[in-house]
């Protein structure tokens, strides 16, 4: 089989290793670490011991109410706000809404914010060294939206946490803050707040077809090797698959009235389509996959795709409708006009089943999904709004 085609590559540009994943022996910047134990997964596998990687800001108040949880999206980590630097390749990504005297504020709040479980900043995923002393790989077993829970509801014990003023989260991120509303209190963890932006009740046809071309780039790509590659030379690993599929992922977090207006069919510099050459927007989506390639990992890619596939609150739950009837935490629910990942109408759908949660308040935005993450001057005040209370 072979690879697809590499993009162009800028002149200077460093080769792409095999993996963008953060590993044993690398710089931990700002992580730490609780190793928490084995886990039974609910699709059936077993994790024999699961290492959270995670960052925190702020004290922990004595009586433990001013915990915070953030939660990313796939391809976020824990590097919730901050500079770039040794062990975070990228600076902060949500830095609009977490720091001293920002809504969520680290002089006021103790804030958490876990990697989760199968990706690649730390937290136990397919790069993490298996007990045969190799990477998992390809063997990594199937996780789902509640194992990534059932991780944090742990992590949230070992920090002595027995309850979050507020779980917040975005897309994934957001998938994990509804599943906590009702996970957590059954863990004996209160939730008092949820914030669930640009998020679903249960991830759907539509959602699951786009991540399906995404899933089969990475798996078509000679470099993947049944996900086995982590000892592959730079330019040897799936950078090939991994790139395609976060362009295709990149063209479902933006809007079509964005990139017919930035760029149209404006060919890229002095290229001719006509003759080999690229369109602006063809060059536009080369550069994010390019940069996701040389960050991430294909292998964290499938597991935390899939484990957005296997999001439904009502799973064994009586039903979406039932399982949202049960959440007792006052939510909040913030959706982007234009998003066509998850539009509003499953954020309005949150609304209406949740007893406690306040009316829907929507950002308007050309951005598309990616409106959550760049948003932040609409983002910022719904949150303080609503951290000010009743």
């Amino acid at each position: 089989m072979s690879a697809p085609a590499a993009p162009p590559r800028e002149p200077g540009q460093a080769p792409i290793p095999a993996s963008g994943a953060w590993r044993d022996g690398d710089d931990p910047g700002r992580r730490q670490f609780a190793d928490l134990g084995a886990f039974d997964l609910e699709a059936g596998g077993r994790l024999p011991a699961v290492r959270a990687a995670y960052e925190t800001w702020g004290r922990l108040a004595p009586d433990g109410s001013n915990a915070v949880l953030v939660l990313h999206a796939l391809t976020g980590d824990s590097h919730v706000t901050g500079d770039a630097g040794p062990g975070h390749v990228t600076a902060g990504w949500w830095q609009d809404l977490v720091g001293p005297g920002l809504p969520i504020d680290t002089d006021r709040y103790f804030v958490v914010a876990p990697n989760a479980l199968g990706g690649c900043q730390g937290t136990t995923g397919p790069a993490s060294t298996a007990p045969d002393g190799q990477p998992w790989g390809g063997r990594f077993p199937f996780v789902t939206t509640r194992d990534q829970v059932a991780v944090e509801v742990a992590l949230a014990r070992e920090l002595g946490i027995d309850g979050w003023e507020l779980v917040i989260g975005g897309s994934m991120g957001g998938l994990r803050a509804l599943e906590w509303a009702i996970q957590g209190p059954e863990a004996g963890i209160e939730v008092r707040n949820v914030a669930a932006i640009a998020t679903t009740a249960q991830v759907g046809g539509d959602q699951i077809a786009w991540s399906h071309p995404q899933l089969a780039a990475i798996r078509a790509d000679a470099g993947f090797r049944d996900g086995d590659y982590y000892d592959a030379p730079d330019d040897a690993g799936p950078h090939r698959g991994l790139a395609i599929a976060r362009q295709i992922a990149h063209a479902t977090y933006r809007t079509s009235s964005e990139l017919d207006t930035r760029f149209g069919r404006l060919p890229q510099g002095g290229e001719n389509p006509f003759d080999g050459g690229r369109f602006a927007v063809q060059s536009y989506l080369d550069h994010h996959g390019d940069k996701l390639a040389r960050r991430f990992d294909a292998n964290a890619y499938l597991v935390l795709t899939e484990s957005m596939n296997s999001h439904d609150l009502g799973r064994d739950r009586g039903g979406v409708e039932l399982a949202l009837s049960g959440i007792t935490a006052r939510t909040l629910v913030v959706a982007v006009d234009s998003d066509r990942l998850f539009p509003p109408e499953q954020s309005a759908r949150l609304v209406r089943g949740i007893p406690g949660a306040d009316p829907l308040r929507i950002i308007t935005s050309d951005y598309g999904h990616d409106g959550f993450l760049v948003e932040g001057d609409q983002l910022a005040p719904l949150v303080a709004e609503f951290l000010a209370g009743p």
